[in-house]
C-alpha cells in the first residue's frame, strides 16, 4: 500500500492506494503520528484506490481516530471504494469514523466539528448481512415443495448444487459452529409455513457464502437445520456445520475472530462519548 500526504488549507488528506492489510497498519500509524507531531489534527483518509481492507486495518483506523480525538482533532473517511464502503457500513465503522463521498464534504465536516472527538453508539451486535445460497442435499424435497415452473425459473448456481434450483437468503450471523440466515421465499411461491416445512429441523443443506473481510471467495459447506422460525415475510433459520473443509473452517474461524476484534474496538471507541 502507498500513502500520499496532501495538505489542504485547514486539514490534511491521506491518499491510500493498494491493499490495506495487517502489514501496512504501522505505516498508517507512522503517518498519523508524524502529522500530529507537526500540529495537524484534522485528517481525511481517501480510500478511493484501496481495493481490499481487512479487520486489522479497520482496527488501525479506529485507533487513529481515538488518537486524533485525544489530541482535540478528528478523523474522517472520504471517497471509499465500493469494497471499502461495503465493509465499513457492514461492520458499523461509519458510526465511529464518519464517511463522505467527496474530499470536499469530508473537509467541511472536519471544519464544522470544532470540538473533535467521536460521537455515536455502536449497536449491541454487529451482524454481517450477506448473500447465502442454499439447497437441500435431497433434491426430492425441492421437487415436492417447489413447482417445476418455479424450479426452471431459478437456474443452478454452479456445479456444487447439482440441480436446477437454489434459494437465496441473507446471512445474519456466523461462528465456528453454525450460521443463521433469513429467506423470504424468492420466486418459489411458498408461504412461510411451507418454507418452514421444506427446511424443517434436521434438513441438510448445501450452502455457499462469502466472508467479506477475507480475500477468499465463496465458501461451501453442508449444514443441518437446527432452528426454524416462521415470520410474516419468510423464515429465519439456524444451521450447524456438518461437513466443512479444513480450509473453509479456518477461514470461518478467522472471520469470527475478526468480528470479535472489531466489536471490542468499536465499543472501546464509543465508551464515554
Amino acid at each position: 500500500m502507498q500513502v500520499t500526504v496532501e495538505p489542504r488549507e485547514n486539514f490534511t488528506l491521506l491518499h491510500l492506494r493498494g491493499e490495506f492489510d495487517t502489514f501496512y497498519c504501522a505505516l498508517l500509524q507512522k503517518e498519523i503520528d508524524g502529522l500530529i507531531a507537526s500540529g495537524v489534527n484534522r485528517i481525511a483518509l481517501n480510500l478511493r484506490l484501496v481495493k481490499f481492507i481487512n479487520s486489522t486495518a479497520l482496527g488501525a483506523i479506529i485507533k487513529a481516530s481515538k488518537i486524533l480525538g485525544a489530541n482535540r482533532g478528528k478523523l474522517v473517511i472520504s471517497r471509499p471504494s465500493v469494497f471499502c464502503k461495503d465493509i465499513i457500513e457492514k461492520v458499523g465503522l461509519d458510526r465511529v469514523v464518519p464517511m463522505f463521498d467527496s474530499d470536499e464534504a469530508a473537509g467541511a465536516a472536519l471544519l464544522a466539528d470544532k470540538n473533535g472527538g467521536v460521537k455515536g453508539r455502536v449497536v449491541e451486535e454487529l451482524e454481517d448481512e450477506t448473500t447465502i445460497l442454499f439447497a437441500p442435499t435431497d433434491a426430492k424435497r425441492v421437487e415436492h415443495f417447489i413447482s417445476e415452473q418455479a424450479r426452471k425459473a431459478n437456474p443452478a448456481h454452479g456445479p456444487g448444487f447439482g440441480g436446477n434450483w437454489r434459494g437465496v437468503g441473507r446471512m445474519s450471523a456466523l461462528d465456528t459452529e453454525s450460521l443463521r440466515f433469513t429467506w423470504n421465499g424468492g420466486n418459489s411461491g411458498l408461504t412461510p409455513f411451507e418454507m418452514g416445512q421444506m427446511l424443517s429441523l434436521g434438513t441438510d443443506l448445501i450452502v455457499k457464502f462469502r466472508l467479506p473481510l477475507l480475500k477468499k471467495g465463496h465458501c461451501e459447506a453442508v449444514v443441518t437445520v437446527s432452528e426454524v422460525e416462521e415470520r410474516p415475510d419468510g423464515v429465519k433459520l439456524a444451521a450447524t456445520f456438518s461437513q466443512i473443509e479444513p480450509e473453509t473452517l479456518a477461514a470461518v474461524k478467522q472471520y469470527a475472530a475478526d468480528m470479535a476484534f472489531l466489536k471490542r474496538e468499536l465499543r472501546s471507541a464509543t465508551e464515554k462519548r
